[in-house]
């Protein structure tokens, strides 16, 4: 039991990490009515910025993730973590489209190497319960997501503002990388200062080798597809309760919060429920009520009835990252870091998918343009093996 506390101990950096990238990232989709208005920016632009980082980092974090299982990973994550803070710091000062597109820019690779890299750590640690670490990595992410909303309503109110806010979040973010600087495990002694071409080579072959293997397609696919009812309708959803619902902009992050908050519990009580039920069977149900869910919630004609269905979708989405991406690392034993390489490949198609939101929403209008999320759910339901063993 001892030994057990102390390997919680050791990793609890990781799950620090997660947390307050996580945070950074509520406090983003929450404060894009307040970005949209000081900045003047149409849902295109919003749209581009959603996208053109997440674009850039799938081309950069093949590299990172291949170098991290053939050279020095330590040196990657607390290298990605100074680009964080920078990230930040940039954001906080940003008084144009452009200047924003180059701090999210930076931003999203240097989470990438801060802290998909030290997912993938936390999950050599244990790989025997992939899922059941994911888990808590999740809540730990959730955790941080649920608190953006009110730390941004919190300080807007004393007058911090939105940057202020991120100037705060890159404070805290330098604390968090002063830790993870003395609690990260050591690279192995005797590699090169330099990554070898040889190694680097055969980093990419094991990748490429990995892209052929069904199992693996099938988790990245459903990763990808599973993101339109998380990552990508936590960007919209603000946006919905403003410009669609009539919401204030202050409202609009406090139904975000809701949905956040709800999706907390669920994360918190999943822990516990896959020591007991099979994850791939939560998993097809929750996307069962999913699908009945988001049709309900758009079609609601009742500000309360959305609210209460905005929840309901927030906790039975619980997992689905989780246990996803739990698989992955399972279809991939010794390959932790290359996990996020091929993560990357897919990631390109669907890191288009907010764009495709976003030009919608201005040739349709946001109302029309938010039914397309459905594609999500249908695919799990249509892709999901039937048995564990699938």
């Amino acid at each position: 039991m001892i030994s057990t506390l102390h390997l919680i101990l050791d990793n609890l950096i990781f799950l620090f990490i997660e947390f307050l990238d996580e945070l950074v990232f509520g406090v983003t989709d929450a404060a894009w009515p307040f970005i949209q208005t000081e900045l003047g920016l149409n849902y295109t632009q919003i749209g581009v910025l959603l996208t053109v980082p997440g674009v850039f980092s799938t081309i950069v974090e093949p590299f990172l993730g291949v170098l991290a299982d053939v050279w020095k990973r330590r040196l990657l994550i607390l290298g990605g973590g100074i680009c964080f803070v920078l990230a930040l710091l940039l954001t906080s000062l940003s008084v144009s489209f452009v200047l924003l597109l180059v701090a999210f820019t930076l931003f999203y690779p240097a989470s990438g190497a801060f802290v998909s890299l030290s997912q993938a750590t936390l999950m050599d640690a244990d790989p025997a319960r992939h899922d059941h670490n994911m888990a808590r990595w999740t809540f730990a992410g959730s955790l941080g997501v649920v608190l953006g909303p009110p730390l941004l309503v919190g300080l807007s109110a004393l007058g911090f503002g939105w940057r202020g806010v991120f100037l705060a979040l890159a404070f805290l973010a330098g604390i968090v990388l002063i830790f993870a600087w003395r609690k990260i495990p050591r690279d192995p002694a005797g590699l090169p200062k330099l990554p070898s071409f040889t190694g680097l080579f055969d980093g990419f072959r094991g990748a490429f080798s990995a892209l052929r293997n069904k199992n693996v397609l099938r988790w990245l696919i459903l990763l990808e597809f599973s993101d339109l009812m998380l990552d990508v309708l936590l960007g919209f959803l603000a946006l919905y309760f403003h410009d669609v619902a009539g919401l204030t902009e202050t409202e609009a992050a406090g139904a975000v919060f809701i949905w956040l908050l709800v999706g907390l519990l669920g994360d918190f009580l999943l822990i516990p429920l896959l020591e007991k039920v099979d994850s791939l069977r939560y998993l097809r149900w929750s996307v069962l009520l999913e699908l009945l869910l988001f049709p309900a919630f758009l079609l609601a004609p009742w500000m309360w009835l959305k609210l209460a269905l905005v929840g309901l979708l927030g906790f039975f989405n619980s997992g689905w990252y989780a246990i996803l991406q739990g698989r992955l690392y399972s279809s991939m034993p010794g390959q932790s870091g290359t996990v996020m390489a091929v993560g990357n490949v897919t990631g390109i198609i669907g890191g288009l998918l907010p764009l495709g939101i976003g030009l919608a929403a201005d040739a349709f209008g946001l109302h029309v343009a938010i039914w397309f999320l459905l594609a999500g759910p249908i695919a799990l339901l249509l892709g999901l093996p039937r048995t564990s063993t699938s």
